[in-house]
């Protein structure tokens, strides 16, 4: 697959642009459980995404703090929506940073992306749904402790209420369309659950997808988030060089 791809460098992370594409930019946000930006692990989804998508894919490096990580994820995308039509695509805390551009976005007035794709999405800071608790108990390689000490660094002080750092308490409305991605087993089940629920009543429009576990989910991720962006692209034009 590397061979079918060109990995460039840019000012805000790695690019994978796939042969010929279209205008179509996806800024994807990589995240994992320990809370960090580590854009270079996201490569192979990226390549695969990038496939699919035939667009190119902008993996956006992020600070380890907010709100400046928030910042980062902004200038990013502002990079990639001076280069064509863009989607936002996240993971874990990338997605939350993804939830809360779309909010920011939206309060600033400014051009929103054609949509937004959360996966296992770390959206409410609070910590305190049940399926943290219940899912994390049949996974003993998920340490809550670690989670909430990583979560308060991350946090810097800021309210874990506040909408930009938690989008689960946001307000919702005029959000572009959203798909939510999760396992019936991760412990952070009930963000997306929460998320889609409360998004569904402002309007948005909401493609949830819950499989019942993570082995069932993998498989499937980028063709569920490919397909769901390309729904929502307009009509593939040939790429202009950026």
């Amino acid at each position: 697959m590397a061979s079918e791809v060109q990995v460039e460098t840019s000012p805000v992370g790695p690019v994978v642009r796939p042969p010929g594409g279209t205008e179509l930019v996806v800024l994807y946000l990589h995240g994992d459980r320990h809370l960090s930006c580590t854009p270079e692990a996201a490569l192979d989804l990226a390549s695969r995404l990038a496939l699919w998508t035939d667009a190119v894919v902008v993996c956006a490096r992020y600070g380890g703090t907010f709100p400046d990580a928030l910042d980062d994820v902004h200038a990013a995308y502002d990079h990639c929506e001076s280069r064509g039509p863009v989607a936002v695509a996240g993971e874990r805390l990338g997605a939350g940073l993804a939830a809360a551009l779309l909010v920011r976005l939206r309060d600033l007035g400014a051009p929103p992306p054609l949509c937004g794709v959360l996966n296992s999405a770390l959206l409410d800071l609070t910590l305190d749904s049940p399926s943290l608790l219940l899912n994390a108990a049949a996974d003993p390689t998920f340490d809550v402790p670690e989670l909430r000490r990583r979560c308060a660094h991350y946090a810097a002080g800021t309210s874990p209420t506040d909408p930009l750092l938690s989008p689960l308490h946001a307000n919702l409305h005029g959000l572009p369309p959203v798909q939510l991605l999760a396992a019936g087993t991760d412990p952070l089940l009930d963000d997306s659950l929460g998320f889609a629920t409360r998004a569904a009543r402002s309007g948005v429009t909401v493609d949830l997808r819950i499989r019942p576990d993570a082995p069932s989910l993998h498989p499937e991720t980028v063709t569920a988030m490919g397909d769901f962006i390309r729904a929502w692209t307009p009509a593939a034009r040939t790429a202009h060089p950026a």
